[in-house]
């Protein structure tokens, strides 16, 4: 099967959750592996610029969009074969969670929810209400761009740490597929967020049917404004945009100290390799920046329901999105000392 090219302009706009960005020149959409491998090696010989796109979720494109070809990752599937599961990059990830769930399969019910595609999670080690991928990770098969071959690379090998991998902030590797470890017995991963087990009436750590993690799960991201809806404007969104900060152990304690200087109560603070992780949404609320906090023209605004979550009100544009995105990453800094980072990747654009 050839790659299907859609004739005439396309948007970013209409294939991101943000529904931002401008044009691009061409948009091919792969539905197979060997699709996906033969178009961005195509592009490449050509000397033609390539944007991958899954399910657009962590994506942030200028309003000039992008002068270059547009990929759309859309093989889909998965396999088992025993504790062992392989989904295709582009399988809709939260629709294959669902699927693992609804036939006794544990270990990733924690992600339920979780807008985007299978593809993306490796990339940025994907974490949610106390899991990442990474613990579930066992390979990935990606299409390597400058060695223009296809390898698998293992787990231990990807790099992974806080929201990142060694295949963040470089497209060399095409993900083409991703292999999980699953617990057949349905048990869920170990409960570890403190706020997902005081919902589910269980101890930290403690294990439970996954079907009902799962919806505990979905409960409350629904609660955030963090489960795709088109209705809600909540929920049009990168996700958490900002990341939790990590301050380096030589530098804790005056941070903390700083923060503490103009703030009441506890200051959640958590273990962190090489450090201590803070809460993005406590400094940007404790900032001044609560929830629905308008941006230019409130046609973007912080969502109501969870101030990590940057949104577009309907009629905005990316440049309004940057412009509250840099008001609240300089006031949190200003008050606290602490500088944000963005979770999307920026694409033709930047704060």
């Amino acid at each position: 099967m050839d790659t299907a090219e859609t004739p005439g302009p396309a948007r970013l706009a209409d294939y991101t959750t943000l529904r931002l960005g401008g044009p691009v020149r061409r948009l091919v959409t792969a539905t197979t592996s060997d699709e996906l491998v033969a178009a961005v090696r195509a592009a490449d010989e050509a000397g033609e610029p390539v944007l991958l796109l899954g399910g657009g979720s962590n994506l942030v494109v200028g309003d000039d969009g992008f002068d270059g070809t547009l990929i759309r990752i859309a093989n889909t599937g998965w396999t088992r074969e025993g504790d062992l599961v392989e989904a295709a990059a582009g399988q809709e990830w939260d629709s294959f969670v669902a699927a693992l769930v609804d036939r006794g399969l544990g270990g990733l019910e924690c992600l339920s929810g979780i807008p985007g595609s299978v593809g993306a999670t490796p990339i940025q080690n994907v974490g949610a209400y106390g899991c990442e991928v990474a613990g579930s990770i066992v390979s990935v098969e990606l299409y390597d761009r400058a060695a223009k071959e296809i390898r698998t690379v293992k787990a231990d090998e990807l790099g992974f740490a806080y929201r990142t991998s060694i295949l963040k902030g470089t497209d060399r590797g095409v993900v083409l597929s991703v292999r999980f470890r699953i617990d057949p017995s349905g048990q869920s991963a170990p409960i570890r967020y403190a706020e997902l087990a005081r919902t589910l009436g269980v101890e930290t750590d403690a294990k439970v049917p996954a079907a009902r993690a799962r919806e505990a799960v979905l409960g409350l991201r629904r609660g955030k404004g963090m489960v795709l809806d088109p209705a809600d404007h909540d929920t049009w969104s990168a996700g958490s945009f900002f990341t939790n900060p990590i301050v380096s152990e030589s530098d804790a304690a005056a941070t903390i100290e700083k923060i503490a200087e103009t703030t009441e109560g506890r200051i959640p603070q958590y273990p962190a390799d090489g450090g201590v992780k803070l809460s993005a949404a406590w400094l940007i609320e404790r900032a001044g920046f609560g929830k629905g906090y308008p941006g230019p023209g409130e046609r973007v605004s912080l969502s109501t329901k969870h101030t990590l979550a940057l949104t577009n009100r309907g009629a905005a544009s990316t440049a309004d999105l940057l412009a509250l995105a840099r008001e609240v990453r300089d006031g949190v800094e200003a008050r606290f000392g602490v500088r944000l980072h963005p979770e999307p990747l920026l694409v033709n654009c930047s704060l």
